[in-house]
């Protein structure tokens, strides 16, 4: 590795985080965010393979490999041949590697960074790839559902450490450890806004750098804001909201430590936005007082206390609003659709009343934020495409992405 190569790498990625989500958080905040004070920006573009609008699976196969793939496909080639990740290429020169996320371990966008799939719901091949494979040192986040006791076991052998709970995460000593597999919820971890207990991204993102930054050749980690997605395709803004404040808390631990370490860059971006949010719906206003007086609860832990019978009570208990004839019916018709009709219309409602809109349940093909900072991140302006991020990170860390077009690990049929 060169004299001049960058020796570490923090990339962080708000998952669904448009430029909307970030302006309306630094609104809520009354403050611009960390991530908004990094001295290098620029826009990325998002689409994929066979689609202007992308999903999370061919965004991270973009950003984790250079390639460009079809959508719902993890680090493989639209023909099925598999292709190297940044991290891969960071095992050949030793560097230590780890993912950090608020979903399962085996989403989309952590497992792009280590596993080779056609499907991503495949995620119990996707958790076998992450034990038994090499690429992963440490993978926190949720997802136990899609490991067995009997993989569990086998992580251990191949040198793991699994803890379950924050007080376990919190309690670990980095020099006493090797590889970490922390997993604390049977699926994703629940909002940041719903103060459930649970390790926060920033905890997970301090206790992932502690470990990896003992390794002398250098870490590559990637953190993922995970479920401010979730809370898009909702239309759950103040779920939405926290989630990004979660996420720029853990940009800061990942800036004091690329600050105090002088050779790490930091770079930060959105794999696409999700909920085409607009701020403003036709008033010349949005109102944040509005949205900082609904309560800490998203919409999801809300739909445990919601029924047909009364919902315009917990309504009104837990945002203040009286809803109008027309809400009222726009409801119970989603209550008689049921699936995501319910919690999509309350999103919808909450919204409106902040003066805030949305144009899907989906995500949009609107260019995503970067920001960069530390050594190499003045090459993070302009307009990039989201294959250029790989690529530039790869040259920085003379880390050899593309020396080898297929990689040579074993992918299961």
């Amino acid at each position: 590795v060169g004299l001049f190569a960058v020796k570490n790498v923090i990339f962080l990625i708000g998952d669904g985080m448009g430029l909307a989500h970030i302006t309306l958080t630094s609104y809520f905040v009354g403050k611009p965010l960390e991530m908004m004070k990094m001295p290098y920006s620029g826009l990325m573009y998002t689409y994929s393979a066979n689609s202007f609008v992308t999903d999370s699976a061919a965004a991270g196969t973009a950003l984790a490999t250079g390639y460009k793939t079809f959508n719902g496909m993890i680090c493989m080639t639209p023909d099925g041949k598999p292709v190297m990740t940044l991290f891969e290429a960071a095992k050949k020169v030793g560097k230590a590697t780890g993912v950090v996320t608020t979903t399962r371990v085996t989403h989309a966008t952590p497992a792009a960074f280590y596993a080779h799939v056609k499907n991503r719901d495949e995620e119990k091949e996707i958790a076998r790839q992450l034990v038994e494979g090499t690429t992963i040192d440490v993978a926190f986040g949720g997802g136990m559902k899609h490991f067995s006791e009997e993989l569990l076991e086998k992580a251990k052998a191949n040198g793991f450490t699994v803890v379950t709970t924050r007080e376990e995460l919190l309690n670990l000593d980095p020099s006493a450890v090797k590889r970490v597999l922390g997993i604390f919820a049977r699926s994703h971890l629940s909002y940041y806004v719903d103060g459930e207990d649970r390790p926060s991204l920033a905890e997970m993102t301090r206790k992932a750098i502690e470990i990896l930054s003992k390794n002398k050749e250098g870490f590559f980690l990637m953190v993922e804001g995970g479920r401010i997605d979730h809370a898009a395709h909702g239309n759950d803004v103040v779920a939405m909201i926290y989630d990004t404040i979660e996420f720029d808390e853990a940009v800061k631990v990942a800036l004091e430590f690329a600050k105090k370490d002088g050779d790490t860059l930091v770079v930060v971006t959105a794999d696409h936005e999700t909920g085409g949010l607009g701020l403003s719906n036709g008033k010349y206003a949005i109102d944040v007082e509005k949205l900082r007086s609904y309560s800490k609860i998203s919409i999801e832990k809300l739909m445990k206390e919601i029924t047909p019978d009364n919902f315009k009570e917990v309504i009104k208990k837990y945002y203040g609003i009286d809803l109008s004839d027309e809400e009222v019916e726009a409801l119970k018709k989603a209550f008689e659709k049921g699936g995501y009709a319910p919690s999509n219309t309350i999103g919808e409602i909450i919204s409106a009343h902040a003066l805030i809109g949305w144009t899907t349940h989906t995500h949009s093909a609107i260019m995503v934020p970067v920001f960069a900072e530390g050594p190499g991140a003045e090459e993070f302006t302009g307009i990039m495409d989201n294959t250029d991020i790989p690529k530039m990170i790869a040259e920085l860390t003379d880390v050899p992405l593309h020396e080898y077009y297929f990689t040579e690990i074993a992918v299961g049929e």
